[in-house]
């Protein structure tokens, strides 16, 4: 009767398999990532549609599911690579320097990228520098880090991948195998998911524990910014609130009350934060363009939105002009059929279709239409 043998769990067959979950997750952060930078940065020949209206909500809830997907990915992968790390030669020739150096920035950028992300998620910014700015141009270097490490490994991945996970039969193995390694790894990327992604997807909220985000929050969905944080407890609860919209030197200046007066449309519509969570709700306001017609202004106009709040990265944003003329994009009164709750926007706020929720401008005070 054979012995039964203990083979190493490490191996490129293992390796190579994790490493391409690796890199779709990879690939899908930065996609999503850059859709998600054009759209608070737009440039001239990117185009972003109004519909569906959970497209946005669709993109970036993909994006941090597939970064929280990654960290069990990358710790297995450093796990199956770690003892080659210390292989000599240690520096070798040119190719070797190439491939340790692209290991070392590729490991680097992703572990920075997570790492960053899931602080952005729980909003704990502990580092000093402006977040979207650095996960932006470090998305850059992680991508060039892949594209360049599988270049180097390219015919080691391509032969790894057709191998069997296990060369000796599972009855003949002391302990576990490489097949539960790499189901195990599966099983961790699944639990992963599950505990979070239902901030994004509401069949699984009740099941995703470590979601930072739920829906609870006024009126039944979560807030990111507070009207203490953003310093407009005063200024949004005056008696001489008004909403001015201008077009050129045309302007109009709007009571609360002209506001409620005016037609009102209701649309479910779902707010959708770059942190990840979403929540759908029914929004009831007046549709945008019909004030922007109100002062005289083509409908094919950029709008400026300006916020109550003092001045900073999103206290004034600027919808396009597809969105603008968009019927289901509102200055919001109500939300759930309730009057906005102060946290909420409270008096006016904007909601459009497919944006992220910071640029949903909230404490509106005034709409300027861009000549």
């Amino acid at each position: 009767m054979s012995t039964p043998t203990k083979v190493s769990l490490r191996g490129t067959a293992v390796t190579a398999r994790v490493g391409l979950a690796l890199g779709v997750a990879v690939t899908i952060c930065f996609v999503t990532g850059l859709i998600s930078h054009f759209i608070q940065h737009p440039q001239p020949w990117f185009f972003w549609p109004t519909r569906p209206v959970w497209l946005y909500q669709f993109t970036q809830g993909l994006h941090v599911i597939a970064g929280i997907a990654a960290i069990p990915l990358l710790l297995v992968k450093l796990w199956s690579v770690y003892p080659k790390l210390f292989e000599r030669p240690i520096i070798g020739g040119l190719t070797r320097q190439i491939e340790r150096a692209s290991i070392l920035v590729l490991f680097g950028a992703i572990i920075f990228q997570l790492s960053t992300g899931i602080m952005n998620i729980a909003q704990w910014y502990a580092f000093k520098f402006f977040f979207t700015t650095s996960h932006y141009a470090m998305s850059y270097v992680a991508a060039g880090a892949v594209l360049v490490h599988i270049g180097v490994k390219l015919p080691i991945i391509r032969r790894a991948l057709g191998e069997p996970l296990d060369e000796i039969p599972t009855g003949e193995l002391k302990g576990p195998s490489r097949r539960a390694v790499l189901n195990g790894t599966w099983l961790a990327v699944g639990v992963a998911t599950v505990l979070t992604a239902g901030q994004t997807i509401t069949l699984l909220l009740h099941a995703s524990v470590l979601a930072p985000r739920s829906g609870k929050g006024p009126q039944g969905v979560p807030v990111n910014r507070s009207a203490f944080a953003a310093g407009v407890l005063r200024s949004a609860r005056s008696p001489d609130y008004r909403l001015t919209v201008s077009n050129g030197d045309t302007s109009k200046a709007f009571t609360l009350a002209e506001l409620s007066a005016m037609p009102q449309a209701t649309h479910r519509l779902p707010i959708a934060c770059v942190e990840g969570w979403s929540a759908t709700a029914d929004w009831t306001g007046v549709v945008l363009a019909d004030l922007v017609t109100a002062v005289g202004a083509s409908p094919d106009s950029d709008v400026r939105m300006i916020s109550l709040e003092p001045p900073g990265p999103y206290s004034r944003t600027v919808l396009p002009a597809r969105h603008a003329r968009d019927s289901q994009t509102l200055i919001a009164l109500q939300l759930n059929g309730q009057q906005l709750d102060l946290d909420h926007g409270y008096p006016a706020r904007l909601i459009a279709p497919t944006r992220p929720g910071v640029l949903q401008t909230k404490w509106l005070t005034r709409i300027e239409v861009i000549q």
